[in-house]
């Protein structure tokens, strides 16, 4: 009996040791320092509110998931360097959002090493890289888009401004000279016909290094242009819309990164009745009320600009988690990435999934136009975003690219 007994033990402890899962670990490549790093903590803090509550509900296999922050410096250099770093420190999930250029970094990097390491694969969450060509032609399985893309910006803005008979007959495309840029130039030319407008000039400008907007502000007046349509964001964005303001030019703005915090502090009542396309908008329903106060109990401020899509799309990943188990204790990334193919959540916005052909996400878009008309203020001003039209997500995503020629495992 006794050595039955020593038996059932050891058997014991040596089933319980095979079974214990090596914790998950998620790395957070993110601009955590120097000038663009407001953005990048606003990523760590969506990121690590969601994970909070996933560990609270038991983590992964009964596991705490760990979550490692990888400071890239604002640079597609510093950001492969920290990829390399994670992958070897051990990280399964990858999560960075600021920067189309680092997205397009650290997708190539994933998808090189998952190439040349089969069995080991890490995936890559992208949540805020807009550039389309992530997927496009950079398309692939181990990379997934919880953000939207020019596309999508474009449409929803030009269909709800023609609804609210604010669009005009005459736009004037301003964007930044790099790859987001260029899609938002060509999505603005793209959309002409579905909003009955000419485009009467595109403008490419070298990125956040211009500090007059006069001479930009004069060639828009000339143009006779109605509405600009930009994809500018920081400086760029502020500066032009006052030096229109400046000019004396009466033009509307249909924007795409407005929400970003201090942006309508620093454009005080130039910012009045410009539009923006974003993924949130607290001022829609109870439910987006309710998800924006728990917000603010843990982090101290309400949600905005990329946060709640990064929220959500975390969300997306507590759901996939949940229906991949371990094996022989470890996680099984393709495995992993097979069921969040899967995932449908319904957020405050309504119903959002990843379409399977090239892993962009579906999600709701709601157009907003700055007024005084707000319950929620923004950066200490007497003006938010009042909501003008919501579109579903099928409504406003666009068709798959070509280009984007997925190799499934």
């Amino acid at each position: 009996m006794k050595n039955k007994s020593c038996l059932f033990v050891v058997s014991s402890l040596l089933c319980a040791a095979g079974a214990q899962a090596t914790p998950l670990k998620v790395a957070l490549v993110e601009t955590l320092s120097g000038p663009q790093a407001s953005t990048g903590l606003l990523y760590r803090s969506a990121v690590k509110y969601q994970l909070e509550k996933i560990n609270q509900a038991g983590g992964w296999n009964g596991e705490q998931i760990e979550v490692v922050e990888y400071d890239n410096q604002g640079g597609p250099a510093g950001a492969s360097d920290k990829v390399k770093a994670a992958i070897a420190d051990g990280a399964k999930i990858i999560i960075q959002g600021s920067s189309s250029a680092v997205a397009g970094q650290i997708t190539e990097d994933v998808r090189k090493y998952n190439m040349r390491h089969p069995g080991k694969e890490v995936l890559y969450l992208n949540m805020g890289g807009e550039a389309l060509e992530l997927t496009a032609n950079k398309c692939h399985f181990y990379h997934f888009r919880f953000t939207t893309n020019a596309p999508i910006r474009v449409k929803t803005l030009v269909q709800a401004m023609k609804e609210a008979g604010e669009l005009g007959s005459k736009v004037y495309s301003m964007n930044q000279n790099y790859s987001w840029g260029l899609d938002m130039q060509k999505s603005i030319k793209d959309f002409a016909e579905l909003g009955g407008y000419s485009v009467v000039e595109s403008t490419l400008h070298d990125v956040n290094r211009i500090q007059d907007f006069a001479p930009y502000a004069s060639k828009i007046k000339a143009s006779g242009a109605e509405t600009v349509i930009t994809g500018n964001w920081s400086n760029d964005l502020l500066l032009l819309m006052k030096a229109t303001r400046d000019s004396g030019l009466a033009v509307r703005f249909g924007t795409v990164f407005l929400d970003q915090p201090g942006n309508i502090a620093n454009a005080g009542t130039t910012a009045m009745g410009h539009y923006i396309s974003h993924a949130f908008n607290i001022e829609l329903n109870a439910d987006t009320e309710k998800f924006a106060q728990a917000y603010k109990e843990k982090t101290g401020h309400y949600p905005s600009y990329v946060e709640p899509q990064t929220v959500f799309g975390m969300q997306m990943l507590e759901k996939a988690l949940k229906e991949t188990p371990a094996e022989n204790g470890e996680m099984n990334v393709t495995k992993l990435a097979l069921n969040l193919e899967k995932v449908k959540i319904t957020t405050p916005m309504g119903e959002t999934f990843i379409r399977k052909e090239d892993h962009q996400v579906v999600l709701p878009m709601v157009v907003s136009k700055v007024s005084k008309d707000v319950k929620y203020p923004v950066d200490g001003t007497d003006m938010g975003f009042s909501p003008v039209k919501v579109f579903a997500g099928a409504d406003a995503v666009n068709p798959v690219e070509s280009t984007c020629r997925m190799k499934r495992p």
